[in-house]
C-alpha cells in the first residue's frame, strides 16, 4: 500500500509539473504577444543597432574563450604538459580573434 501511494504521489507531481510548465508557457506567449514594437524613421539605424548588439554578444563569447585559454595555459605550465600548452595557446588565439572580430572585419573591408 505504501509503495502504491508513493507511485501515485510521483505521478501527481509529474502531472502538476507538466501543467505548470504548460501554463507558464502560455503566460509567456501572452506577455510576448502584447509587447509593442516601435519603428524608427531611419531603417539603417535599426540595422546598425542590431549589428552592434550581435557583435557585442560575439565579443562576450570571445572574452569567455579568451579566459578559458588563459586558464588552460596556466594549468599546462603547472603540470608541464606541452600538448595542453599548445591547446591553451590555440584557444587563447581563437579567443583574441573572436573578441576583436568586428575590428578585424572593419580592417578587411576598409570601412
Amino acid at each position: 500500500m505504501n509503495k502504491n501511494e508513493n507511485l501515485k504521489n510521483k505521478k501527481s507531481k509529474m502531472i502538476l509539473k507538466r501543467v505548470a510548465l504548460i501554463v507558464g508557457y502560455f503566460v509567456a506567449l501572452n506577455i510576448a504577444g502584447q509587447m509593442q514594437v516601435f519603428g524608427t524613421d531611419d531603417p539603417l539605424t535599426v540595422i546598425n543597432n542590431l549589428s552592434n548588439f550581435i557583435f557585442g554578444l560575439i565579443r562576450a563569447v570571445g572574452m569567455i574563450i579568451l579566459g578559458l585559454g588563459v586558464v588552460q595555459v596556466g594549468m599546462s605550465l603547472k603540470s608541464h604538459d606541452p600538448s595542453q600548452r599548445a591547446n591553451g595557446f590555440m584557444t587563447l588565439a581563437g579567443g583574441v580573434v573572436i573578441t576583436f572580430a568586428k575590428e578585424i572585419l572593419t580592417l578587411i573591408t576598409g570601412g
